[in-house]
């Protein structure tokens, strides 16, 4: 840069103005510059300073890369200032199809720049290994070095069809539920099971087996279908429960898939990150509409 502007300037004295630095000390740099190449770039004199034929190949050459440079560190504070870039989010397969997907528009709306990359799947996320930006993920706090997020309960509860409860009929306790046909959802350590606490002893109250899949939305299906009973996250059965298509079974004991309460839906991000503008903005959205139910 400091030979650049002496060439522009033809001057140490003007070029030196521009740098806020002592003429002497850029002159002496751009002489280490030529000890460097081995070659003379500038002919001085004491009325002015000319390029060389090389000082001339050379400063074209080098003005175009600091020209480069210029654009990229400008590429790099605009990357810095506002939201832009490719945005990696994984979340939870039922939940980003029903909550996370219907809100990506609205995000792109408010942030136009930002390249959504979005993978659904049920399969734990390391985000340094994966290379994930953001991942919403159901169970318990992590004990990785990423900051969570609750954003809501996961909270599963039991539910049937009117049709298979009027068959079948509706159980009035929780030990009943093993004489009815269930549906189960495969969890990494195989079906999630009905649990309850009678007396301070935990007993699987599951039912028989017609169904098991890691495929919410066919288990769902299937409930109403009247082929059976499922317990499944509150979120996921929303719409079907405020349209009456499921009920709720109600039990004075309360029925979970972990002897765990604390169950819940976290988003999940390494704390550096969240410094990076595309991240964040992705974070605030996210939270401001998912915390709490939100969006449901």
């Amino acid at each position: 840069r400091y030979f650049c502007k002496v060439a522009e300037t033809g001057s140490f004295t003007r070029a030196a103005e521009v740098f806020s630095v002592p003429p002497s000390s850029l002159s002496r740099r751009v002489a280490a510059l030529e000890d460097s190449l081995g070659a003379i770039l500038l002919k001085r004199s004491t009325r002015a300073v000319q390029l060389t034929e090389i000082g001339q190949l050379y400063f074209q050459q080098v003005k175009d890369i600091l020209s480069q440079l210029e654009q990229s560190d400008g590429a790099v504070r605009s990357y810095q200032a506002k939201p832009m870039g490719q945005l990696r989010i994984s979340a939870l397969t039922g939940f980003g199809e029903r909550l996370v997907l219907p809100l990506l528009g609205e995000f792109k709306a408010l942030y136009p720049d930002v390249i959504l990359d979005l993978s659904l799947s049920d399969t734990v996320s390391n985000l340094g290994r994966d290379e994930v930006d953001i991942a919403i993920r159901g169970g318990y706090a992590p004990n990785e070095r990423v900051q969570a997020i609750r954003l809501m309960d996961n909270e599963f509860i039991p539910v049937a069809s009117p049709g298979y409860l009027k068959e079948m009929g509706t159980p009035k306790n929780v030990l009943e539920l093993t004489k009815h046909r269930g549906l189960f959802y495969r969890t990494p350590m195989g079906p999630s099971p009905w649990l309850c606490e009678i007396d301070g002893e935990w007993h699987d109250v599951a039912g028989i087996p017609v169904a098991v899949s890691n495929h919410g939305k066919w288990l769902a299906e299937l409930a109403l279908e009247g082929r059976g009973i499922i317990m499944a996250p509150r979120w996921s059965l929303a719409e079907y429960l405020d349209s009456g298509q499921l009920k709720e079974l109600l039990f004075n004991t309360t029925l979970r898939v972990s002897q765990n309460a604390e169950m819940a839906i976290y988003l999940l991000y390494q704390k550096q990150q969240y410094a990076v503008p595309k991240v964040k903005a992705a974070v605030d959205f996210l939270v401001a509409r998912l915390r709490d139910g939100y969006a449901l």
